[in-house]
């Protein structure tokens, strides 16, 4: 799961997004430059399978869809903030 997760770089980059309340793909793919609508859909898609965020789809004409972090995503997300501190405290 990490591997897979990591090895999508944009992944930290949704996880931060998700964090400023932008949770829209259209708003996620305008807010990042160099981010398309291709990768940020695989990355997502890669996230969902894992657990760590979840689609929520809205019956709405224009159709609206939006991602949240799952409370495992929010247990896998604090880990990965530790381990920012961690290698923080290592480069210092």
């Amino acid at each position: 799961m990490l591997e897979s997760v990591f090895r999508c770089k944009w992944s930290l980059t949704v996880y931060q997004l998700l964090a400023e309340n932008i949770n829209r793909p259209g708003e996620m793919v305008r807010s990042v430059e160099g981010l398309s609508t291709k990768v940020l859909n695989d990355c997502l898609r890669k996230n969902i399978e894992f657990g760590i965020l979840k689609r929520i789809e809205y019956n709405e004409v224009p159709p609206k869809v939006e991602y949240v972090v799952t409370p495992l995503g929010e247990k896998f997300i604090r880990i990965l903030d530790q381990l920012k501190e961690l290698q923080g405290e290592m480069n210092a």
